[in-house]
């Protein structure tokens, strides 16, 4: 799912393109996308955009009337600037915003289509889709920690949730823990003062590197192939690959759909986190350190 660096090139490159200009035709092959009934989708053809805004991971166009097209891009959902008039065909197009220079196209991969579309008006209207998570870089220490510790989660929860830290997602957490040299499992009630700092430091420049590296990025080309996956990263999608920082190899847990990657030796003290999909067969066989990994590979 992009998350708040992928929201904001997608942004940047969108105000480059489309501030500005005449919103002059929506067409929506997917009836499933809109969600809303009013505002009427005809009601934004014709009007200028005047803004645009990130709401945690969605996208909004704000046009003429105060009215707001709020995109919801959810895991597979991906944007596309094409020539104007561009044709809308096959299952994974579900909408196209034509402009005078160019057409916004969104596609969604899979057959499970979740991305989303709302109309709203007014700042009420955006304050009903925000789930109110903190905006890291409009925080300090204090508000940061006090988010955070309101309840007593894990710290890959805690930054994931919505509701507490805004445009976060599987990624940029793993990249935050990482950098932060903290295991993903540690619970937020039991981290010391240094550790709140050093995790508030850590979340604050991840997201502002991979935020201007996007930028710019989209500076040049508008960002097609968004994915959570960068060779540049330190941990995420990099299972059995090398720690940048200590070498050792990058360990996993998968859970349902998602996975976290983490180093051992940097974040968890040598300690392996059981694998749910591995531990419930394995049970006590599981090993807990990397010394024991490394005896199971030599048997």
């Amino acid at each position: 799912m992009p998350e708040l660096p992928d929201i904001a090139a997608y942004i940047s490159a969108l105000e480059a393109r489309i501030l500005g200009q005449p919103l002059e035709r929506v067409r929506l092959p997917s009836p499933f996308l809109l969600r809303t009934a009013q505002p009427s989708i005809q009601t934004v053809e014709g009007r200028v955009v005047g803004e645009l805004r990130r709401i945690g991971k969605r996208i909004a166009i704000g046009v003429e009337g105060d009215i707001w097209l709020v995109l919801h891009l959810m895991i597979a959902g991906r944007l596309h600037w094409r020539a104007a008039g561009a044709k809308v065909a096959g299952r994974q197009t579900l909408a196209a915003f034509d402009f005078p220079n160019g057409s916004l196209v969104l596609t969604e991969a899979g057959t499970k289509h979740r991305a989303s579309l709302h109309l709203v008006a007014r700042e009420e209207g955006l304050r009903s889709l925000d789930p109110g998570g903190i905006d890291v870089f409009s925080s300090d220490l204090d508000s940061f920690t006090a988010a955070l510790t309101a309840e007593n989660r894990t710290l890959k929860r805690a930054l994931t949730d919505p509701r507490i830290i805004s445009g976060i997602g599987n990624a940029y957490s793993d990249e935050i823990l990482h950098a932060a040299q903290l295991s993903p499992i540690a619970l937020t009630q039991k981290l010391t003062p240094d550790e709140w700092k050093t995790l508030f430091d850590a979340t604050r420049d991840t997201l502002d590197l991979w935020t201007n590296r996007l930028i710019s990025e989209a500076a040049s080309v508008f960002p097609e192939n968004v994915t959570a996956f960068r060779k540049e990263m330190a941990a995420h999608g990099r299972y059995g690959l090398a720690c940048p920082r200590c070498g050792e190899k990058i360990q996993r847990i998968r859970y349902a759909d998602n996975e976290t990657n983490y180093c051992a030796r940097c974040q968890t003290g040598g300690k392996l986190l059981a694998d749910r999909s591995l531990s419930r067969l394995l049970r006590s066989d599981w090993p807990r350190t990397l010394d024991e990994l490394e005896n199971l590979k030599h048997r």
